[in-house]
């Protein structure tokens, strides 16, 4: 461990312009030590010693919540914490963990009454630090807040949810009414006397359209044609039912030549029956694939919904794709673009390395940016949103554009501070943009805002490994 020095202090911005001898006074009083990674600064419920003064070193700030790890903070070199003057703080409020080895100058909190009584400069600066640590956890809280209150997103989410939930209830209602007509086309099947070569050739063809996959895809002008010329043949055979028919088979693939061929090895007195069985196993499959993509549309919005909430894992950095998320938020608001009218335009880079980040954080930033922009598209004429992710050096850029009327220039530098919103009273907090701003930077990241009429861009840029 090396010894602190008065430069080592006045290195720390917040006690630039305090008197050298008071920061020697402060050294030649305070506790020096070393802390290795994973050694505990402090935990919840524990007494302050004094306050805490960062020489060297990376300490993580987090919360246990719901059995995952919350991380809050990570307080570099240079970083003040603990005991301040005039505090009425008592205890250690979340976990306090060396990330590397940390160099550490406590400051005892009995000695806190002589420094105020003969040190008024060194007194006055961790006062301001008292203050600026206040607002910034009170921001942390606002943060949380948000990220709790998914409201901005529920009525769009029950929108995309409830068309496929419906459309599983139509079906399931009509393959249950569906198949309570089948035991009377047995009985006719069953009457049938065909060979058994017959009968695997009209399987085969059967089988082989049901399991194609890669059936034309018919323009409405086509698929009539088709349709039409199907229940022709169909009502010259005096088969009933010719126009659903007709729409079965043409879905699959049969035209008049299969149909043509089915019936060289049929007997005339047993197509009727034939044709219904097979048109009976068209419909049947065309209801579950209904209800299997309705199904699937569910499941997609619920893995979309989890993984934006990111509410299965901690909160950790990790290697993300940013395009993951950004695609998750897009789901979420799919309902709100849709419904203002908007044309969503994707420029994205697939190349783009992964970004050591926060998901869950990262969500929120994609959210008040894209959401923002559609509310500023409403009732725009062409209005179109476009989000360009590219990579620059060892920064990955995502730039969320608007043809919207753009940010007036009296108030674009107040554009992130807290509270400020140009919405009305009761649409918006005055808190996305400035979650947005403090986000980026605990990524050690940057945002930048260019506007004008027609053409508004917030570039959000991230450090690959930040």
């Amino acid at each position: 461990m090396r010894d602190v020095t008065v430069q080592d202090m006045l290195a720390i911005p917040a006690l630039k312009d305090v008197p050298e001898y008071q920061l020697q006074w402060l050294i030649d009083q305070s506790e020096h030590y070393v802390l290795q990674p994973g050694d505990f600064l402090g935990k919840p419920g524990e007494e302050l010693r004094g306050t805490q003064f960062i020489i060297s070193g990376r300490i993580e700030l987090y919360r246990i919540q719901n059995n995952s790890k919350l991380s809050i903070a990570e307080l570099p070199t240079g970083t003040i914490t603990g005991t301040l003057p005039f505090s009425r703080a008592k205890v250690v409020i979340a976990n306090v963990q060396c990330l590397e080895e940390s160099q550490i100058m406590t400051f005892p909190k009995e000695k806190l009454r002589e420094m105020i009584t003969l040190h008024y400069e060194l007194t006055q600066a961790l006062v301001i630090v008292m203050t600026s640590r206040v607002k910034e956890f009170t921001e942390l809280e606002q943060q949380n807040e948000k990220m709790m209150a998914l409201g901005k997103l529920s009525a769009g989410l029950a929108h995309e949810l409830n068309n496929p939930a419906a459309a599983i209830v139509r079906g399931s209602a009509s393959l249950k009414n569906h198949l309570k007509l089948e035991p009377e086309s047995f009985k006719q099947l069953i009457s049938i006397q065909m060979s058994s070569q017959e009968i695997d050739f009209v399987n085969s063809k059967m089988f082989a359209a049901l399991e194609n996959k890669n059936r034309p895809t018919l323009t409405m002008m086509q698929r009539s044609e088709l349709e039409d010329d199907v229940t022709f043949w169909l009502e010259d055979l005096h088969v009933h039912e010719c126009i659903d028919m007709a729409e079965n088979f043409v879905e699959f693939g049969f035209t008049v030549d299969e149909l043509e061929e089915i019936k060289s090895h049929t007997p005339e007195s047993d197509l009727g029956p034939i044709l219904t069985w097979i048109n009976n196993n068209f419909t049947t499959e065309r209801m579950v694939a209904d209800i299997q993509e309705a199904s699937k549309r569910i499941a997609d919005l619920i893995g979309s919904v989890k993984t934006f909430t990111h509410m299965d894992r901690g909160s950790d950095k990790e290697f993300v794709d940013i395009h993951s998320g950004i695609r998750n938020t897009l789901v979420m608001l799919n309902y709100k673009i849709k419904k203002a009218g908007v044309t969503l335009i994707e420029e994205f880079d697939e190349t783009l390395p992964h970004i050591n980040a926060m998901v869950g954080e990262l969500n929120q930033v994609w959210t008040n940016l894209i959401d923002n922009a559609t509310d500023a598209l409403e009732s725009q004429p062409d209005a179109k949103l476009t989000i360009h992710t590219y990579r620059e050096k060892e920064f990955v850029k995502v730039a969320i554009i608007d043809n919207g009327p753009g940010v007036p220039p009296e108030i674009k530098s107040r554009i992130f501070d807290p509270f400020f919103t140009t919405k009305s009273i009761g649409k918006g907090t005055g808190l996305g943009l400035d979650v947005v701003s403090r986000i980026v930077k605990q990524h050690h990241g940057s945002i930048t805002l260019a506007s004008e009429p027609g053409r508004t861009e917030f570039l959000v840029c991230f450090p690959i490994n930040g």
